[in-house]
């Protein structure tokens, strides 16, 4: 599913992104991506959307090497990818439903598919009554379930998270999580970056730690707090 090959981040300024990094996340794995503040994450992350290059390396998804990919090709890559930001990215001119339609509409599904798929996003994440309301008339948990369903519903292969719970109280975090483990287990591979250490701790899921760019950690079944 992933592959990283010596892939190196160096930024313009000389910070260092990510370091000779080599990683391989299969098909259907739930993985964590954890570390500190500079660690690499938001790298790993941002290279792996191709919304930066690596320096050097390469990065191979579905078996493609990104860095092959024209301008033209990146929309198409991208939709066979679903992407949960902390901060939401909720467009607040639309409704819960046109939030989540918007990424059906934009690889072209037709209004029958919409009407559909929508509806059975929503109730899969708890949001079946809350399909006419505006993101300003949600709670957190409420819009990160929200981006969570945009993320899912065109049923992609590949779901990036990226500090999903950074903005929720415990409980809400938790059926994000949960939401989350859900998915994988239908058999979408799920990488999650994050600071939670209480969540990679009790889900012992497969834990890969950064440090100034560099792997210096990689479990199977791991947790946060056993980081070297």
């Amino acid at each position: 599913m992933i592959e990283v090959i010596k892939a190196s981040k160096i930024y313009d300024n000389g910070a260092k992104g990510l370091v000779d990094l080599d990683l391989h996340i299969a098909e259907g794995e739930f993985s964590f991506i954890v570390g500190t503040s500079g660690s690499g994450k938001s790298s790993l992350v941002r290279l792996l959307m191709k919304e930066i290059e690596p320096t050097s390396g390469k990065i191979i998804v579905n078996g493609k090497d990104i860095g092959t990919l024209k301008r033209k090709d990146l929309p198409y890559y991208r939709r066979k990818m679903g992407v949960v930001f902390q901060d939401f990215r909720l467009l607040p001119n639309k409704t819960v439903f046109e939030n989540v339609a918007y990424a059906m509409q934009i690889v072209e599904a037709t209004n029958r598919e919409i009407r559909r798929a929508v509806p059975q996003v929503l109730a899969l994440v708890g949001l079946a009554k809350k399909a006419k309301a505006y993101p300003s008339q949600l709670s957190g948990g409420e819009q990160q379930r929200t981006a969570l369903a945009r993320a899912i519903v065109n049923k992609p292969p590949l779901l990036i998270a990226d500090e999903p719970t950074g903005n929720l109280d415990p409980d809400t975090a938790w059926g994000i999580m949960n939401l989350l483990e859900d998915i994988n287990n239908h058999g979408t591979t799920v990488v999650v970056a994050t600071h939670a250490h209480d969540i990679v701790d009790s889900m012992q899921k497969r834990v890969i730690a950064l440090k100034n760019g560099e792997l210096v950690r990689d479990i199977e079944k791991g947790g946060y707090t056993d980081e070297t």
